[in-house]
């Protein structure tokens, strides 16, 4: 039972139901909205949380009742409190602070440090569209590790200015904030630029499929530059709204004759390069049959399109075959900015798969890292590059060397970190 009975209650049948041993007489009494409230402070502190969820959720319990329920054990009820408590901070008068405007500020701040996932998540859905959000508190929900917590906040907010995005995309985030990034309504072209410049293969895609986005021709020409090797781009390229006419015929020389057609059927392009690209289609069915290549597009163009490019797993076992896979190639990769062959040579040299790489790199796990470099048979000093350069984890968590150049851990505490990820030694 929930929000205004039929009848007023009075006060000592209130006050007797608050202290019954029927736990659920107490949480009637707790979800009432016409109850006083110190029946309700009473009820803050009961022993069966059921009730003290009802309290939590109750718009009549005093703040004071909610200051100390942020610290409650039960998780339910703190997530009730967070939802309830985020949605009235929009609303609180700028121009007045007084005690109760406080307690509010200081309960959802609490919530939004909250150590369990779900009460921040909570706070971060009901604040991440909201104009009147307090502009700390949206950046500390965007900067958080966790991506059910950052990301609707920085895919929505409206607070989050083109400095606070350049401010997280430099910091080398994991790919779900990148592509929340990258799915911003509006999307300004400095910031589109940025997102390119990381060459996430989830988060470019997000950005080509974002019609809103600003993407600059020059930004455009540096992802089309890339887009050999990167499958997932190929679709939103051929779909992008106002593909410059350049572009389009730049496209057509390295997707699939599927995307050619629908590159062909686009009535924005002109004549001549639907014409272009329509031959194009042709000539790979021909080709097709002799068994042979299409020829290139007779576009007006500087300099010919170059061979689609091998994806970074490809690389790495070519390498590995060749017995060229060595810590020179993987720092050379690293310091080039190519993380996805730095991955791709992780899996091979220590052959763990690439899900189960990604997945250690993503939790950021110094220890994890650490324990995967040494499987990889890569140098620790190669290591500490690979933890802050593609794992992002800071400088103060980073695992160093043990007298300089050697693991910090024990080959059965390696082993023991690589089972975590479900790996056997």
């Amino acid at each position: 039972m929930k929000g205004n009975s039929s009848s007023p209650m009075d006060y000592d049948t209130a006050k007797k139901l608050a202290a019954s041993e029927d736990a659920g007489q107490r949480r009637v009494i707790a979800a009432r909205a016409d109850m006083q409230p110190e029946i309700l402070f009473y009820l803050a502190n009961d022993t069966s949380a059921e009730v003290r969820r009802e309290i939590a959720r109750n718009n009549a319990t005093p703040r004071q009742a909610d200051l100390l329920l942020c610290g409650d054990p039960d998780e339910e009820v703190r997530s009730g409190l967070a939802r309830k408590i985020a949605l009235l901070v929009p609303s609180l008068p700028a121009d007045r602070v007084g005690q109760l405007e406080r307690m509010t500020m200081d309960i959802v701040e609490a919530l939004a440090r909250d150590q369990a996932i779900a009460v921040r998540r909570v706070v971060a859905e009901t604040l991440k569209d909201q104009p009147g959000a307090p502009l700390h508190l949206i950046q500390q929900l965007a900067n958080d590790l966790e991506l059910s917590v950052s990301g609707p906040v920085l895919r929505h907010s409206p607070l989050l200015t083109d400095d606070d995005l350049l401010s997280i995309i430099g910091s080398q985030p994991m790919d779900g904030k990148l592509v929340a990034i990258a799915q911003r309504a509006g999307l300004s072209g400095g910031v589109s630029e940025a997102v390119a410049r990381t060459q996430s293969e989830a988060a470019v895609a997000a950005l080509l499929g974002n019609a809103s986005a600003q993407i600059r021709e020059e930004t455009l020409d540096r992802i089309i530059d890339m887009a050999p090797k990167f499958e997932p781009w190929h679709g939103p390229l051929v779909r992008r709204p106002a593909l410059p006419p350049k572009a389009a015929a730049r496209i057509a020389g390295f997707v699939s004759e599927q995307l050619m057609k629908v590159l062909e059927s686009r009535a924005d392009l002109p004549p001549d390069v639907r014409s272009a690209v329509r031959n194009a289609v042709q000539e790979r069915a021909r080709a097709s049959n002799r068994g042979g290549g299409a020829e290139p597009l007779g576009i007006a163009e500087d300099g010919a399109e170059e061979a689609p490019k091998e994806r970074p797993m490809e690389r790495a076992k070519k390498a590995h075959a060749a017995g060229k896979l060595d810590e020179d190639m993987v720092a050379s990769a690293l310091t080039q900015g190519d993380r996805g062959f730095v991955l791709a040579a992780l899996s091979v040299r220590s052959n763990i798969p690439l899900d189960a790489v990604d997945k250690i790199i993503g939790g950021q796990s110094a220890r994890g890292v650490t324990a995967l470099c040494w499987r990889a048979k890569l140098s620790m000093r190669l290591c500490r590059q690979i933890q802050l350069r593609v794992a992002n984890i800071p400088p103060t968590s980073v695992l160093n060397a043990r007298e300089g150049t050697h693991y910090p851990m024990s080959d059965s505490e390696m082993n023991w970190q690589l089972e975590f990820f479900g790996l056997k030694a």
